[in-house]
C-alpha cells in the first residue's frame, strides 16, 4: 500500500512539474516583443528569405523589390508620360497648324504624278503602320487605362474593354514586327545622313509660314532629314519593342528571369512612348502639314510640284539618270 501510494505521489509531482514548465514557458513567450505587419514588411523589403518547397529561381524570396519599383514608376512616370506621347503631341500639332498653316504647294498641284514608291513598298508601309497604330492604342489602355481609364467605367465594361485591348495587342505583334523587319531591311539605304540635312533641320525643313522661315525650302533627297530621324527612331525602338515583346508574348519560350522580364516590360513602355510621340509627328506631317504629301502612301506617286519642292535632290537625279516615270 504504502508503495502505491509513493508511486501516485511521484506521478502528481511529475504532472505538475510539467505544468509549471509549461506555464513558465509560455509566459516567456507572451513576454517576447510580436513583430508588426510594419516591421514585418520592412524584412522583406530588406531582402528577408524564408523556406519553401519550390524550386523557382526566388524559391526562398517572398517578394521582389523590383516588381514595387516597376509598379511605381509606371503610375508615376511611364503611364502620364504615354498619355502625353498620344495627347499631347496631337493638341500641340492642332495648335500649331491653327497658328502656322499647312505647307501649301508653290503654284498648286500640277497634275503630273510622278513615281515614288512601289505596290510593294506601299504595303509594306501599311503592313506596318496599321498594327503600329492599333498597338498604340491597346498599349495606351494595358500602360495607362487603370490610372486614367478605369476609374470613369463600369467595372464589366473595363473587364471587356481591357480583355479585348490585350487580345489585339498580342494579335497585332507579329504583323507590326514584320512589317518593321520589311522596312528596316528594304529603306534603309535612302536613309542614311547628308551633309545638306543639317541645313534642312535648321530652317525646319521649310514649313514655317513665319518670321525668318518663312519661304525657306532646303534640300532635300529621296528622305528628307525629318523623315530620316523618325526611320532611325523607329528601327531602333522598333527593334526594342520588338525583343522586349518577344520575351513577355513568349515566357515559356524563352524563359526569362523575373528580373529580365522586368526590365522588359520598363523597355517595352519607353519604345512605345517614343514610338508614338514620332509617329503622332510623322502622321500629321504627311497628312495635314504637307499638301499632297499623303498620296505617295496611296498610290505610290506624287505630285510634280510636290517633289520639286520638297524632295528637289531626289528630282534632279531621277531626271538625269533616267528613271523618272510619270503615271499614265
Amino acid at each position: 500500500m504504502n508503495k502505491l501510494f509513493k508511486q501516485i505521489g511521484l506521478s502528481l509531482v511529475l504532472l505538475f512539474s510539467a505544468i509549471g514548465l509549461a506555464q513558465a514557458g509560455s509566459s516567456q513567450a507572451a513576454q517576447q516583443p510580436v513583430a508588426t505587419e510594419g516591421q514585418i514588411w520592412s524584412q522583406l523589403k530588406a531582402g528577408a528569405t524564408g523556406e519553401t518547397t519550390s524550386q523557382g529561381q526566388f524559391h526562398n524570396q517572398a517578394i521582389n523589390t523590383y516588381d514595387l519599383r516597376v509598379l511605381e514608376l509606371r503610375s508615376d512616370l511611364l503611364a502620364p508620360a504615354m498619355m502625353a506621347a498620344l495627347f499631347g503631341m496631337i493638341i500641340v500639332f492642332i495648335l500649331f497648324i491653327k497658328v502656322n498653316g499647312p505647307s501649301k504647294l508653290r503654284g498648286g498641284f500640277s497634275g503630273k504624278l510622278v513615281y515614288r514608291w512601289s505596290k510593294f513598298d506601299v504595303s509594306i508601309h501599311w503592313l506596318g503602320a496599321i498594327p503600329c497604330l492599333l498597338l498604340m492604342l491597346t498599349g495606351l489602355s494595358l500602360l495607362a487605362g487603370r490610372y486614367f481609364f478605369q476609374p470613369y467605367m463600369p467595372e464589366s465594361l473595363w473587364s471587356g474593354f481591357i480583355y479585348a485591348a490585350k487580345q489585339i495587342h498580342d494579335f497585332m505583334a507579329i504583323p507590326f514586327m514584320l512589317g518593321w523587319a520589311l522596312m528596316v531591311t528594304l529603306w534603309a539605304k535612302n536613309q542614311l545622313p547628308k551633309m545638306y540635312d543639317i541645313k534642312w533641320m535648321l530652317v525646319v525643313g521649310g514649313y514655317i509660314n513665319f518670321g525668318p522661315f518663312k519661304g525657306k525650302h532646303p534640300d532635300a533627297g529621296f528622305a528628307n532629314a525629318g523623315e530620316k530621324l523618325w526611320f532611325w527612331a523607329f528601327a531602333l525602338f522598333g527593334l526594342l519593342i520588338s525583343v522586349s515583346g518577344m520575351l513577355m508574348l513568349f515566357p515559356n519560350l524563352f524563359e526569362p528571369s523575373r528580373n529580365l522580364s522586368l526590365i522588359a516590360l520598363v523597355l517595352h513602355s519607353v519604345s512605345a512612348i517614343i514610338i508614338t510621340a514620332f509617329s503622332i509627328v510623322h502622321i500629321f506631317m504627311a497628312t495635314l502639314m504637307s499638301e499632297g504629301g499623303m498620296e505617295c502612301m496611296k498610290s505610290g506617286y506624287c505630285d510634280e510640284t510636290w517633289a520639286t519642292q520638297h524632295h528637289n535632290l531626289w528630282f534632279d537625279e531621277i531626271k538625269e539618270n533616267g528613271t523618272l516615270k510619270y503615271k499614265d
